[in-house]
């Protein structure tokens, strides 16, 4: 049966804000993903339809909270919680919160290209000024 652990996962984020852990199993990525401050990182998401993730995401926050916020409402999940973040999110994330999250490959890859292409700019812009 195909498994992973976070010290088994591999270490692909590790920025001022946060940290992620990721391995494949099947079509599914698994993130292990600790914040490691408060961020609205909505200007990531610029470019992606509606400027909004489009991965639905299952997972449980381990510590603290994560918001997911859509066009009309918030859903907001404290530790313990095991929780669906359908596409259309918005994530808000706060220090000391801790998730285990499962993606479908294909998709998260297609927002975090995005991602990674606005974290670029964003991180240039800055040291430019």
């Amino acid at each position: 049966m195909p498994r992973t652990s976070k010290p088994e996962a591999e270490l692909l984020v590790d920025e001022p804000v946060i940290e992620g852990r990721y391995a494949q199993i099947g079509p599914y990525t698994v993130g292990y993903e600790t914040m490691k401050a408060d961020m609205d990182p909505a200007p990531l998401f610029r470019g992606l339809p509606d400027d909004r993730c489009q991965c639905p995401h299952w997972g449980q926050v381990v510590s603290g909270k994560i918001v997911f916020r859509y066009a009309d409402h918030d859903e907001v999940f404290h530790a313990g919680d095991a929780y669906y973040g359908a596409p259309g999110h918005l994530p808000l994330v706060f220090a000391g919160t801790e998730v285990v999250e499962f993606s479908p490959t294909e998709e998260l890859n297609r927002s975090m290209e995005v991602i990674g292409r606005n974290l670029a700019e964003a991180k240039a812009a800055e040291a430019s000024s």
